[in-house]
């Protein structure tokens, strides 16, 4: 495990310098498919890539943006950025035209690593606002001028801790996306902390398919590796089940990162159906003591087709269903559960595989203080405050935003603490437990706070809806629900279930309402059932909600 005494500053630099001269012959990174470049070889990969920067005119302080999917070079040119002073804009890969250019146009970037298949949604823009284009595929330069990099000198530069290294737009629910600006050491410091809740060394293995420019993937699964001499390897694909059984077979990882969904849609397509399909067995998996071992027989399985080798499955980006959860803990699958958010780079708080309890985040992450400030006196739960290393700087060119995120005297922590608009409780033994968002709670017509996110967990229990969304009408409260098209359009049924299917499908929005109805106290039962096609999401697979704001939209 290497700490700030293997560093010495909480720096860029001084973490790649250390990691190749204490990893140099280890393999760094890779595609699945290819032969991984070794750390040395990335060093050298970095420098010719920085050289090509400064031909181009880039200085300490400037700004380049990378637009690209997880790929190796992406890595690269992250290094050749930061290293020497200059800011890195990472974009996410789903970005549009539009929302390229605005951010772009917002943090007055210097310049550009696009991949190939993206380079049409910057081109327009060259002649206005991009210096210059960097192919990121092979660091060909498709504008700009640049000189003879073995003719060109690299001057060193001074890195500080409290030098921005990168300029992080989100793409959020609130859809009101902001440029995060975080130092190198809200990084650099977040990814040593990140080890107190589980070790990395030279012998682990990542497999990526998350957005290193979601800082998510980037602190965790990107600096936290290069930290400790790990190899990354990358899908270089969608993760769908077709892409990522055989690269989890192949490459055998100790360490994966993921969104809920993905362990949502196993757990809710192949191990549910597996136990509800026979009605001898699905009558035993209703009672605890056999859905347990149930549980344990599947997770043998489960842990064979992901390689067999996993010792941390993080999951993070949003809350996992607790049946789900529930699954996972029975068959003692390696899971670790995080919270954090990007201006916290990111992680707050979390559990190790070793310590995860169903429906609780964990404990406050060392070095991290975390409280619970205007608490609902019935319920104890408040908004979620923080302080630590990790907290960004600011939003960047947004002073008065910024000083609104964070708390002054005159609240009851006291200053300096940033409000991530979470809502949350902290238990007796410190762990912290969410229960949403601020601004997604709902106002009952008697005064009571009604938690949209727990009617969703219900909902979600259905076995015909997919993903759920709770939203206030004039009326009341109206789920939006995406329906499970692959059970809809089952064809291999037997004729005794045929004609219950058939009822199912006739009745199934009034079926859907008295599901969850049942299930919920009397301030959350839901009104209307409404079906949506397919949600709008961000990188991490949370849905937009500001997009489905009914009583706003009905309100303009």
């Amino acid at each position: 495990m290497q700490t700030i005494k293997d560093l010495g500053k909480y720096t860029f630099p001084c973490l790649f310098n250390n990691s190749v001269k204490k990893f140099g012959s280890s393999k760094a990174l890779s595609f699945v498919d290819t032969e991984p470049i070794t750390y040395n070889e990335l060093a050298d990969m970095t420098e010719k890539v920085a050289r090509l920067l400064a031909s181009l005119g880039v200085k300490k302080g400037d700004k380049v943006a990378i637009y690209s999917t997880s790929t190796p070079n992406w890595a690269a040119a992250y290094f050749a950025i930061v290293n020497y002073g200059a800011i890195a804009v990472p974009l996410l890969p789903d970005f549009n035209e539009h929302e390229v250019k605005s951010i772009l146009e917002h943090a007055d970037v210097s310049g550009i690593f696009v991949a190939s298949k993206m380079q049409s949604r910057v081109i327009m823009l060259a002649d206005t606002i991009l210096p210059f284009i960097i192919n990121i595929d092979d660091f060909s330069v498709s504008r700009g001028k640049t000189l003879d990099l073995n003719q060109w000198q690299l001057n060193e530069v001074d890195v500080e801790e409290k030098d921005t290294a990168s300029i992080i737009y989100t793409s959020g629910t609130t859809g009101c996306p902001k440029g995060v600006e975080l130092t190198h050491k809200n990084l650099v410091w977040c990814a040593i902390q990140c080890q107190t809740v589980h070790r990395v060394n030279k012998r682990d293995k990542c497999l990526s398919f998350l957005p290193l420019s979601h800082v998510y993937e980037f602190t965790i699964g990107f600096v936290m590796m290069m930290l400790n001499g790990a190899c990354v390897y990358y899908l270089g694909k969608p993760p769908t089940v077709t892409t990522l059984l055989p690269a989890l077979k192949k490459i055998r990882p100790t360490i994966v990162l993921s969104v809920p969904i993905v362990m949502e849609k196993v757990y809710k397509n192949k191990i549910i159906p597996t136990f509800t399909k026979n009605e001898k067995i699905a009558k035993l998996y209703q009672k605890r003591f056999f859905q347990k071992i149930f549980h344990r027989i599947a997770g043998k399985s489960l842990k064979k087709s992901f390689g067999g080798r996993i010792t941390f499955f993080g999951i993070g980006g949003a809350k996992l269903d607790k049946d789900c959860e529930q699954f996972l803990k029975d068959a003692k699958f390696n899971y670790a559960i995080g919270y954090g958010l990007t201006e916290t780079s990111p992680l707050l708080a979390g559990s190790s595989p070793r310590n995860t309890k169903p429906g609780s985040i964990g404990p406050t992450m060392q070095g991290v203080t975390l409280k619970i400030i205007n608490k609902d006196e019935s319920t104890g739960i408040g908004e979620i405050v923080a302080k630590g290393e990790n907290v960004m700087k600011g939003y960047y060119r947004e002073d008065e935003l910024t000083k609104a995120t964070f708390t002054t005297k005159d609240d009851e922590c006291g200053e300096g603490y940033f409000k991530t608009g979470d809502l949350g409780i902290l238990d007796k033994k410190g762990r912290l437990w969410l229960k949403g968002r601020l601004k997604n709670m709902i106002l009952g017509s008697s005064g009571e706070n009604i938690y949209p996110e727990d009617i969703e967990f219900v909902l979600n229990q259905h076995p015909f809806v997919a993903e759920s969304l709770v939203v206030e009408d004039e009326d009341g409260l109206t789920a939006l629900v995406q329906l499970d098209e692959e059970k809809l359009n089952m064809k291999k049924i037997t004729d005794d279930i045929m004609e219950e299917l058939l009822y199912l499908k006739e009745h199934l929005l009034s079926e859907i309402k008295f599901f969850v109805n049942d299930k919920v106290n009397r301030f959350s039962k839901i009104k209307t059932i409404t079906v949506i096609k397919e949600f709008e999401k961000t990188a991490s697979q949370k849905i937009k909600r500001y997009l489905y704001n009914l009583k706003e939209k009905k309100d303009k």
